[in-house]
């Protein structure tokens, strides 16, 4: 009964004729504003020279790398909100998955060498300079990009040999692997063990390296005398260390065991969490709770005008 799949059929969200005009305007304007806020942070790094350091180097290319992770899904689900018709050809459905996983294992990577930033700038002050040089700072970029389009290329490869059969529907709003392992039907065993144990590279040696990191900063910060210092040495980590904790918490246990994740309900809840709410909040919190930036984003503004 195996036929050569064309095209799947991508659920999304079940809603009425009512709902639907509301679901595409806050989705349309969540993806507006998390392209803007990113966008702003990326010109306000560029156009202030307080700003040429290699923490907001990083949180530049955070922002570059969240303007395409967005990108990749939100577009095609906010026009299947309110399409009649919801398919996706079989190559758009690779492709989209090819691109969303590089995005994705890029800013997992991309977030522990942000941590390993701040390990060097809170417990080696007077060697940060030289070893966070331009140089290395460019090599642990490309090495992020490298790592995440490694690690997708090796899964597509996988899933991407995966036999489909008549059922073409995909309950989800983009074409993910839980539901695409989901809907073979031939046997996904070897791509789901692939699968897992990239995971578990991917996902917790960053997470390793996170805790290390913020582990020695914790206990070179208690070593400072003075409260203010204390307080001054931790504030430039606690907007990393919330974005850590917010990307970290969404995606874990999805990607951890995507076969099993794909059998609970909540899963598209959970998906809306890192695909929508995260990228949308992640500019705010930078600019919310990091001084230095609120003051070039401020200077930018002013100065234009």
């Amino acid at each position: 009964n195996e036929t050569k799949v064309m095209y799947f059929i991508l659920l999304g969200f079940p809603t009425t004729a009512e709902q639907q005009l509301l679901l595409f305007s806050a989705l349309l304007l969540a993806y507006l504003l998390t392209v803007l806020e990113n966008f702003l942070i990326i010109l306000t790094i560029r156009n202030n020279h307080s700003l040429q350091k290699p923490m907001y180097f990083f949180l530049g290319n955070l922002s570059f790398l969240e303007i395409w992770y967005v990108s990749v899904i939100e577009p095609k689900m906010i026009l299947d909100v309110l399409a009649q018709d919801k398919r996706i050809s079989f190559q758009g459905c690779m492709a989209q998955l090819h691109f969303f996983v590089t995005f994705v294992c890029t800013e997992y990577v991309l977030l522990a060498v942000m941590a390993y930033d701040r390990f060097v700038a809170v417990c080696k002050p007077l060697r940060y300079p030289l070893i966070m040089n331009h140089r290395f700072c460019a090599q642990l970029i490309a090495g992020c990009w490298m790592c995440g389009l490694t690690t997708s290329s090796i899964k597509l490869s996988f899933i991407a040999r995966l036999s489909f059969c008549d059922v073409d529907k995909i309950n989800h709003y983009f074409c993910d692997i839980s539901p695409l392992l989901n809907v073979s039907c031939s046997d996904s065993s070897l791509a789901e063990l692939v699968d897992f144990i990239l995971a578990l590279l991917v996902i917790m040696l960053p997470l390793c390296a996170v805790v290390a990191s913020y582990t020695c900063i914790l206990l070179t910060v208690l070593k400072i005398p003075s409260s203010q210092g204390r307080q001054k040495a931790f504030s430039t980590c606690s907007s990393h260390l919330t974005l850590v904790v917010l990307f970290y918490s969404t995606t874990l246990f999805t990607y951890a065991r995507p076969k099993l994740m794909y059998t609970y309900r909540a899963n598209k809840l959970v998906s809306v969490l890192y695909t929508v709410v995260v990228p949308l909040l992640n500019p705010l919190i930078y600019c919310l709770r990091n001084k230095e930036v609120r003051l070039a984003i401020r200077k930018t503004f002013t100065c234009r005008r």
